[in-house]
């Protein structure tokens, strides 16, 4: 039992210490260079932008935006394309991205039951905007995490105005990253969700 407890402030401690990445520990993946910031962001007009609902003992989910640029994505359309590295996620849109090349919308994050939310809030969002009058289908790319296991899924608290709200919020320049948006209730291997059913 004193391992245990041993092991368990261990982990606490490491866990609620300063976020360190993986290079700062020394780890290099890859032979390039990495970017300025090590983020998404180092291309040039990316934006991001989160909601992060952390609320009672129940809720802990969120949103993540991605925008290729600042102007109008359905006018000025971007060269994508999609792999799928884990074919069970939910990820609205793809099939238009893998049959034309490009995406036309913000690329969304969210929580497995509030991606038609999010699909729904990117339609309204791109329908608004100027240059957008005449336009009668919209693309929107929507993928997900399951935050099923830290937070009360089933209450679908992700709304429209929260995905709004992080298209709005969306800036260059450093991302933040962990428990933040579409991760707030993500679990890598088990390891937040122990310390966090534990801690709280």
């Amino acid at each position: 039992m004193k391992n245990i407890l041993v092991l368990f402030l261990s982990l606490t401690s490491f866990l609620t210490s300063a976020q360190m990445r993986a290079r700062e520990m020394g780890l290099q993946f890859g032979v390039l260079p990495t970017g300025n910031l090590n983020a998404i962001t180092d291309v040039s007009g990316v934006k991001v932008g989160h909601t992060t609902l952390f609320e009672g003992s129940g809720v802990r989910t969120g949103v993540t935006v991605i925008l290729p640029h600042a102007g109008n994505i359905f006018q000025e359309k971007v060269p994508a394309a999609v792999f799928v590295g884990n074919g069970f996620g939910k990820l609205t849109g793809s099939t238009q991205v893998k049959e034309l090349g490009n995406l036309e919308t913000p690329v969304v994050l969210t929580n497995t039951l509030s991606v038609s939310t999010a699909m729904d809030a990117v339609v309204e969002y791109m329908l608004q905007l100027p240059g957008n009058e005449k336009i009668q289908s919209v693309n929107a790319v929507v993928g997900e995490t399951n935050d099923g296991y830290l937070n009360d899924i089933r209450g679908r608290h992700v709304k429209k105005n929260h995905v709004l709200d992080a298209i709005s919020r969306a800036s260059e320049g450093s991302v933040a990253e962990g428990n933040v948006g579409a991760g707030t209730g993500t679990v890598c291997f088990g390891f937040k969700g122990l310390w966090w059913r534990i801690a709280n």
